[in-house]
């Protein structure tokens, strides 16, 4: 059994649209009609800085639909895949899994992080759910491994050098 979760990129789209709907009411808004033509004001400096919003919007639109992220689940691993790099993480080298919210944000449901510790490693991988498809979905899975991993002892456990 293999699951698949694509990243969602719903907050690019809707944030290139706004910048670029942005861009054409104040161009409309800071136009002038003359004549019964059209022209817009190219020396209006705040116009330059929203066509650079605009652009860096789209760029980051299309640098993540490039890259087309994925996590993959499995019986034996989960896999934190795009274009270029593929990093998978046994299920035998997990120390222990924390399923909760993020304190430092504040947005709505109970379960919003994941956090796995693997054996070989000092940080943390974070899943960040809201930012997968099927959600729900990919919460069960993640439970469903969690209960085959030992539980950590600890609120917070730190690794001695």
């Amino acid at each position: 059994m293999q699951n698949e979760f694509k990243y969602k990129l719903d907050f690019y789209y809707q944030q290139a649209l706004i910048y670029l709907l942005t861009l054409i009411i104040y161009a409309g808004v800071r136009g002038t009609f003359f004549a019964n033509n059209f022209t817009l004001v190219f020396s209006d400096p705040i116009l330059y800085v929203i066509v650079f919003f605009v652009g860096i919007a789209f760029i980051t639109l299309f640098l993540n639909r490039i890259r087309d992220k994925k996590l993959i689940v499995t019986e034996k691993e989960i896999v934190f895949q795009h274009r270029f790099n593929k990093r998978a993480i046994s299920i035998s080298d997990i120390e222990w899994i924390h399923i909760g919210k993020e304190r430092s944000v504040q947005t709505a449901g109970r379960f919003q992080i994941i956090n796995i510790k693997t054996k070989h490693r000092l940080r943390v991988y974070r899943i960040r759910l809201g930012r997968y498809e099927r959600e729900k979905e990919l919460l069960q899975l993640i439970e469903q491994i969690g209960e085959q991993v030992p539980k950590r002892s600890k609120r917070f456990q730190f690794r001695k050098k």
